[in-house]
């Protein structure tokens, strides 16, 4: 049975360094959304359809029977529901890492993600 993996941290935490180390899962994430043609052109407005995207990527793998890991964000615990309501079993990483961030989301961004996080 597949498995889902869902590394979850702030902007610049390693997830998706992590994510691309698990060379047995498919690599998702909603970033990936916002990638064209190798260029990253994030639109605020469209965070949800990305979002959107990145599950229905998932339930795909999952159809085909392989196994998924997911970095995204995840301040929430609620927004790990979804893939939690997959049917297979779930495994919880947190990224802790400082690192640069690759997509230029400001500090105080950063920082109000930090004061929202739920353990």
């Amino acid at each position: 049975m597949p498995e889902i993996v869902l590394i979850r941290g702030l902007p610049g935490s390693g997830k998706t360094t992590l994510a691309k180390q698990m060379t047995t899962h498919i690599h998702v994430e909603a970033d990936m959304y916002f990638e064209k043609d190798g260029v990253y052109h994030y639109n605020p407005a469209d965070v949800q359809k990305a979002h959107a995207w990145c599950l229905e990527q998932v339930k795909a793998a999952l159809q085909r029977g392989h196994n998924v890991v997911v970095a995204n964000t995840f301040v929430r615990k609620w927004e790990m529901q979804p893939y939690q309501q997959q049917g297979v079993p779930v495994r919880e990483i947190t990224a802790t890492g400082t690192y640069p961030n690759l997509h230029g989301v400001p500090p105080e961004r950063i920082e109000m993600m930090r004061s929202r996080w739920e353990d």
